[in-house]
């Protein structure tokens, strides 16, 4: 058989290098507006908003605030399984290879955390508002609607294709640090006042 009958072969071309797709930092810039939109918005409802001063209680515990200060607890253990299985997935720990597992414990240690954050939320937006008398209470008011504002922004950009591989770490490093400053200053002071009660 000669070259001329052979059937034509399809030519592969090798992709140029340098040529991956560049990321977006558009997408980066709408996900922090509507993040920053959510934590002003939050801000706002608690200032202009009137404390009730009740609004979630649950069996066994002696009030709200304890409520909050468990609750608030039981999430930053979470969020602290988010930060050792987030270093593991990026390689952060030398010689220890993730397990298959960690991004679904990544995932789901996340979703149960901020399902755990809704009932503080509520407690701190509609029976206190957004409190200033205080260092304490000022601080925990400006982060607690960082923390949400930060979120948002990160679920946003998760689902978004093509966005600057920092993004979604110092999004999480800012996830983390608002709540780690949250539990500080609201179930840690809880504890050390008043003891570790229900």
């Amino acid at each position: 058989m000669t070259a001329a009958m052979r059937s034509p072969q399809p030519v592969r071309r090798r992709p140029r290098r340098g040529l991956r797709r560049r990321p977006r930092h558009g997408g980066v810039l709408l996900s922090a507006a509507i993040g920053s939109l959510v934590a002003v918005g939050l801000g706002v409802y608690g200032r202009v908003h009137e404390p009730t001063f009740f609004a979630i209680n649950l069996a066994g515990f002696s009030s709200g605030v304890a409520v909050k200060a468990w609750l608030g607890t039981a999430a930053f253990l979470l969020v602290l399984v988010q930060l050792g299985s987030s270093m593991l997935m990026y390689g952060r720990f030398p010689r220890i290879r993730a397990p298959h597992w960690v991004p679904a414990l990544h995932r789901w240690s996340g979703r149960v955390a901020v399902l755990l954050t809704v009932p503080v939320a509520v407690h701190c937006l509609y029976a206190l508002g957004f409190q200033g008398g205080s260092l304490r209470t000022l601080l925990h008011s400006l982060f607690g609607c960082f923390f949400y504002g930060a979120f948002v922004t990160k679920m946003l950009l998760l689902q978004r294709s093509h966005t600057p591989a920092w993004s979604l770490p110092v999004l999480g490093g800012m996830v983390f640090t608002a709540m780690t400053a949250l539990w500080l200053t609201s179930s840690v002071w809880f504890f050390t006042t008043s003891g570790l009660t229900f």
